[in-house]
């Protein structure tokens, strides 16, 4: 299979990993929405990552399908968010905050490179979300005292937070510090030291406008 998309991409990070961690082959086509759209255009009309080819030619996209996928190929045993009932939604809904913060972090950064002059109400909405998700975010790992936030086996909760916190801190390091989130710092750093995460990574490239 491959994955297209480049690793400073949280969406595209977090399924890298998944795919490291589940021990699954793939290509790499590390391919930009802005420089090589036209790349991926054949493969995913919106031109978006990131996007997984699979074998038989069929291409997922959006992080949350292609995880969903992945989990359901290595089964329930090994998947690494639980498959039903309230641990599952309870999992999905920090994967959503991580997801939604990460969001928020790609637009904020499009929004003071794209724009000669970034909308002022666009940018305080983007930080005021982005200030949200982290109290609540750094509250609730807070509350945790196992290694990763469901127990001491990784999950998609753990990957997706550790993933949006990296481009928070690169794209916006006057709203993420270990100072004022030092629990989400802690847990960032955790899963940075793993090898799958040390693999997979990329500074930070953005669009030029």
């Amino acid at each position: 299979m491959i994955l297209i998309g480049q690793y400073d991409s949280p969406f595209v990070r977090r399924v890298a990993i998944a795919l490291r961690l589940y021990g699954i082959a793939f290509e790499h086509r590390p391919w930009s929405t802005f420089g090589d759209a036209e790349k991926i255009a054949p493969y995913n009309p919106l031109r978006r990552v990131p996007t997984l080819v699979l074998d038989s030619g069929e291409a997922l996209i959006e992080s949350a399908m292609i995880l969903d996928y992945l989990d359901d190929q290595v089964g329930p045993d090994k998947a690494m968010i639980a498959t039903r009932g309230s641990d599952r939604y309870r999992a999905l809904r920090i994967c959503a905050l991580a997801t939604g913060l990460a969001d928020k972090g790609v637009s904020l950064l499009y929004e003071r490179v794209l724009r000669k002059e970034p909308s002022k109400i666009w940018v305080e909405r983007c930080q005021a979300q982005i200030a949200g998700v982290l109290e609540v975010l750094e509250k609730e790992r807070a509350a945790i005292g196992a290694s990763y936030w469901f127990g001491e086996r990784i999950g998609h909760a753990d990957v997706a937070a550790s993933c949006a916190l990296r481009f928070t801190s690169e794209a916006h390091p006057q709203l993420f510090g270990e100072v004022r989130y030092p629990m989400l710092a802690l847990h960032a750093a955790r899963c940075e030291a793993l090898p799958e995460f040390q693999e997979i990574v990329q500074p930070l490239a953005p669009p030029k406008g």
